[in-house]
């Protein structure tokens, strides 16, 4: 099993920055995946950012050049970087945990709302 823990969701204006961070604990050796993934009202989830593994790094068109994505020294956190967030980012955003052998694991979710 793997725990999810998220942080970092709030209210800000358009134009602003967010950093939302995801810690993994738990069964985390086989890890191969992790990102986030989010959900508006009304709208499928898409996937918003991924990182491998081995670093490579994948982003919803969407936000390309406004946000990024890492991993902490330790390996089992992530962070989403949010920069020039837009009315159309307000969603809830969830961390994703992929090993191998095992179904994918989801946060909890925590909320974005970027006021226009």
């Amino acid at each position: 099993q793997v725990q999810l823990v998220e942080s970092g969701g709030g209210l800000v204006q358009a134009g602003g920055s967010l950093r939302l961070s995801c810690a993994a604990s738990g069964n985390i050796f086989n890890f191969k995946f992790m990102g986030w993934y989010r959900q508006a009202p009304g709208k499928q989830r898409e996937l918003v950012a991924g990182i491998t593994m081995g670093g490579i790094t994948n982003f919803a068109e969407s936000v390309k050049g406004r946000f990024t994505i890492s991993r902490g020294n330790a390996k089992n956190t992530v962070y989403l970087e949010m920069n020039s967030l837009k009315a159309e980012d307000t969603a809830v955003y969830y961390c994703i945990f992929d090993v191998f052998g095992a179904p994918r694991y989801w946060g909890q979710g925590t909320q974005v709302t970027v006021s226009s």
